[in-house]
């Protein structure tokens, strides 16, 4: 309550120990500290920022260590989010101290460095030197002696300062500590500030650089990029940044700029959207929680109904949060955001730095900012009085997290909804069979989009069996005659082309034809992938790299070949078939630059290239009108996954796949190449029929007691040596050993991935009709975990997995 004093707080820190640590708060801090608030506190040797949980006057049982600084004036995460956490900590079986982290981007605002400084035997060694010695361990101690210093400083004034700096530290004479400071916004790089006369000054500079900056901007009312204003005034980065230390000029961080895409024109709903509409309206109306699925086909008009929906949430005066699956998206969908809700919307995704993450958090938490658009973390985003959760593509597996806490982007939101009192809409041509069950079950409302918008036709889907393609032609080509021909058709049409291969690089593996050995990931327990543009073969799981060998490393043989193909493979081949054609590709490998998924997918949208190839990120949501024709080249990858997901994966990725094409004025064809045309998935897919895949795989998820008709978790040890790992793993199993009723446990077994980036891993699947008793066991191997004392690498808990590799 205000006003009221506590001496010590409960921090909940970011280490793999699930729970909380009890300091004792400074007097000047005991009236200001409240729950949600980060502090800065000493742990170990190490100074940790952490969330407040509680405040209190209760003494812990050993003596507190005192908190050092407040880093909030006022709690970033306000009690509905608190609540979001400890539920996800309890749900998904992570440390509370690491889910917290995960939801507070504000790492940007702290800025972290290494200072050494002298230690009192260090200090007197110093006073003891004598002459002009040039020894680096001299030059240190000289330069320490005045004042601590920074541990990049040193390295730039002293060649091979990191080595002896140890050096020095093991002998006492230097101590090394972490020193935390407020970012200063004012050394952002000049691109990112906004420069503005302030008024005539009360002082005259002295610098010729600031009389000519003052000058300019008097010259030229309002705000200005200093980028852009260095460019006409020589040294007006320095002289602008010193200005604004005595107040002389406004300088402040610019805000992100939105997509550069032409506004896109507004459409009348048809009924089907209109009913649709209707239905969320009166939900977000009634400020109660409720949760539907959209189930539209691709390319009938789920964004304008999103559109629609936060209008009305707005006009209610409350926020809205839309999720989409991939970074890819998010320019576009945004863009069309910026059009219709200028000013009020923000970004959030990781090709954000921490200071543009950051600043939008802030613009989120201060209101400034009511409508949210981002990728997985920006469930987490502090949306006031938020009235409104979108997930668009709700079956995508990027809505995973991989690492701790491993949540899942979608659940998340509709339990943020439930603790918000929001409306929720989950979004999809191809909806998750877990999604559609809840439908079945009256947990969800369905409200379906069947036709697409304006009438436009779906697009004419071919299957194409490349083993008759090969009996015909005697070649194993990478494009068939039909795919060929019909690329060659847009190409005189002046239409577009995209092609979809999932998977990277430019082939699967190297082998040799000598002894059948393929070369290892030296880590993992995978072959390596060629990249040829880079010339060097690369693990996709944990990016060890090495060069591409000239005669196999095992018989030395000089009959080595390249087997299978990726996304470089498919472009060269396209080069080779098509040589002016513009072609560009998208993938991991080529969209390593911070803007690179916006510049590629604009330029494409603009015309400038004809052909676009890439792996799964081109399928997802990607509306561009002149895309008349969709390639699959190889409809089959995935399906070999053991994974109790890889027919759903795949029908959902070539049916998305297969939506970007007709979605203009022109009518649209998708080829689907395969070996295996027969498979249950392929054959909906290609026919787009959504309700008899559906109707097929839920017979096999029945039958074999997997989500939606169980909950899952994936329970993996990890360890140095196969010995430890098949040790540790027979500790858990003797645990579950007979198991508790409702529960079935699979394994211990090696993993799918039996070593991966140096672990040997063992897995258990563990499924339970009752999610209770499913969080008993997961509890119960935890705890032994702690007990014994394991590494925090040790075991990984995955509640809900999409992966069970």
């Amino acid at each position: 309550m205000p006003g009221d004093v506590f001496e010590y707080c409960d921090v909940s820190l970011p280490v793999p120990i699930d729970q909380a640590f009890t300091y004792r708060l400074p007097l000047t801090l005991r009236h200001r500290v409240k729950p949600g608030c980060r502090v800065l506190v000493p742990f170990g040797a190490r100074r940790l920022t952490g969330v407040v949980l509680t405040c209190h006057e209760t003494p812990p049982e050993v003596e507190a260590r005192e908190a050092l600084r407040l880093l909030d004036e006022e709690p970033v995460l306000d009690e509905s989010l608190l609540g979001l956490a400890r539920w996800l900590a309890s749900y998904y079986c992570a440390p509370l101290g690491e889910v917290l982290r995960c939801m507070t981007p504000l790492g940007g605002e702290i800025r972290r460095s290494k200072v050494y400084t002298l230690t009192d035997t260090g200090r007197d060694a110093a006073r003891r030197l004598t002459g002009d010695a040039v020894e680096p361990s001299v030059q240190l101690l000289r330069m320490l002696e005045a004042r601590p210093l920074s541990e990049v400083w040193l390295n730039k004034q002293v060649p091979g300062a990191g080595k002896v700096l140890k050096n020095l530290q093991r002998k006492g004479f230097v101590q090394l500590e972490e020193v935390h400071a407020d970012r200063d916004p004012l050394r952002a790089s000049s691109s990112r500030l906004k420069v503005e006369f302030s008024g005539r000054p009360a002082e005259a500079p002295r610098k010729k650089s600031e009389r000519e900056l003052l000058a300019y901007l008097e010259m030229h009312p309002g705000p200005h990029s200093l980028a852009a204003v260095e460019k006409n005034v020589r040294g007006a980065g320095q002289a602008a940044r010193a200005l604004a230390r005595r107040s002389l000029v406004l300088l402040r961080p610019d805000e992100p700029a939105s997509p550069s895409l032409a506004a896109p024109a507004r459409h009348t709903l048809n009924p089907a959207q209109q009913e649709a509409f209707e239905r969320l309206k009166e939900g977000i109306d009634s400020r109660q929680f409720h949760t539907f699925l959209l189930q539209g086909v691709t390319g009938s008009g789920k964004t304008e109904v999103y559109l629609n929906a936060i209008q009305a949430c707005l006009d209610t005066g409350r926020g809205a949060l839309l999720l989409v699956p991939e970074i890819a998206l998010t320019p576009a969908v945004a863009g069309q955001f910026y059009h219709r809700f200028p000013d009020r919307v923000a970004v959030l995704h990781s090709a954000f730095g921490d200071a543009e993450r950051a600043e939008q958090w802030r613009r989120i938490r201060t209101g400034a900012a009511s409508v949210v658009v981002g990728t997985r973390s920006a469930v987490f985003a502090p949306v006031r009085d938020l009235g409104l959760v979108l997930v668009d593509e709700e079956h995508d597996q990027s809505y995973k997290q991989e690492e701790t806490p491993r949540y899942g982007g979608r659940d998340v939101a509709v339990v943020r909804g439930q603790h918000a009192g929001a409306c929720v809409v989950l979004g999809s041509a191809t909806p998750s069979l877990e999604s559609r069950q809840n439908v079945e079950r009256g947990r969800y409302t369905l409200l379906e989009l069947p036709d697409r918008i304006e009438r436009r036709p779906m697009p004419q889907v071919e299957i194409i069996d490349m083993r008759e393609e090969f009996l015909a032609t005697r070649k194993q080509a990478v494009f068939s005659r039909s795919l060929l021909e019909a690329i060659r058709e847009r190409l005189s049409g002046g239409e577009q082309t995209m092609l979809l291969l999932n998977r990277r690089g430019f082939s699967s593996f190297v082998s040799c034809r000598s002894c059948g050995e393929s070369v290892q990931c030296r880590d993992c327990s995978v072959t390596l992938t060629y990249h040829r543009r880079d010339r060097r073969l690369l693990c996709h799981y944990c990016n060890y790299a090495e060069r591409v060998p000239t005669v196999c490393p095992q018989c030395a043989s000089e009959y080595i070949y390249f087997v299978g193909l990726g996304s470089e493979k498919v472009e060269d081949e396209l080069h080779q078939a098509f040589p002016t054609a513009r072609i560009a590709r998208m993938d991991r490998d080529t969209v390593t630059g911070k803007r690179r998924y916006e510049t590629i997918l604009q330029s494409f949208r603009n015309g400038e290239y004809d052909i676009l190839v890439g792996t799964q990120m081109i399928a997802k949501g990607h509306d561009i009108p002149n895309v008349t024709l969709v390639g699959i080249v190889s409809a089959d990858i995935g399906l070999s996954m053991p994974d109790f997901r890889a027919a759903e994966r795949t029908f959902q990725l070539l049916t998305q796949a297969a939506g970007r094409a007709g979605r203009g004025s022109l009518p649209g064809q998708v080829l689907i190449q395969t070996s295996n045309p027969d498979h249950y998935a392929i054959r909906f897919a290609a026919a787009q029929d959504y309700a008899s895949f559906y109707a097929k795989e839920l017979e096999f998820r029945r039958a074999m007691r997997y989500p939606p008709f169980s909950a899952l978790a994936n329970v993996v040890i990890r360890a140095r040596t196969q010995e430890e790992a098949f040790r540790l793993s027979g500790e858990l199993s003797a645990l579950v050993a007979p198991p508790p009723a409702q529960v079935r446990v699979l394994g211990p077994a090696e993993a799918p991935l039996q070593r991966l980036k140096g672990d040997f891993r063992y897995q258990m699947l563990i499924k339970s009709s009752s999610r209770v008793t499913l969080r008993e066991v997961l509890n119960r191997l935890r705890s032994h975990a702690l007990e014994k004392r394991w590494p925090a690498t040790a075991l990984i808990i995955d509640v809900d997995p999409f992966s069970l590799m």
